[in-house]
């Protein structure tokens, strides 16, 4: 009897599942995998999307996922749930608004403060710095240099 009980509660979880799980057009379903593929799985170290993610929540946000698609929510709408109920962390893809502004702007940002930064710094570079000429009319040569000063100095030793 116990056999018997085991396979009903069985059959009765399995259908529970299977009937959780709405039917979805292909329309639908390529739309629902869409939005998995932008949703962070909450508890990955890696920043899987909930798409790739097998952990028992990411299949619940899938299930989710998946009946708000089903009901006819936008995609702006089911973004706005799981970033209600997890935070923007859950996004793979932030808005583009408010502080998140920063994120998306923060590095042009740095990249134009330090051009700035270096083209300032190129103007102001002292102009008492020698510039060597680019041809050297007479090579150097030590001995040369030698006998120059030798000869100034009226070649006393």
């Amino acid at each position: 009897m116990t056999r018997i009980t085991a396979l009903v509660l069985t059959a009765s979880l399995l259908g529970g599942a299977l009937a959780a799980a709405p039917a979805l057009t292909p329309a639908q379903e390529a739309r629902a995998v869409a939005i998995q593929k932008n949703l962070r799985c909450p508890l990955c170290d890696t920043g899987e999307s909930i798409e790739q993610s097998r952990s028992d929540i990411s299949i619940k946000m899938r299930d989710s996922v998946r009946e708000q698609v089903a009901a006819g929510k936008p995609t702006d709408q089911i973004y706005a749930f799981f970033a209600q109920r997890y935070g923007n962390f859950v996004l793979l893809d932030p808005p583009r608004r408010g502080r998140n502004l920063l994120l998306w702007g923060g590095p042009l940002l740095a990249l134009v403060a330090g051009g700035g930064v270096w083209w300032t710094f190129l103007r102001r570079r002292s102009p008492g710095i020698p510039v060597a000429p680019l041809a050297d009319p007479e090579p150097y040569d030590s001995y040369l240099d030698q006998v120059r000063r030798d000869t100034r100095s009226g070649g006393e030793r």
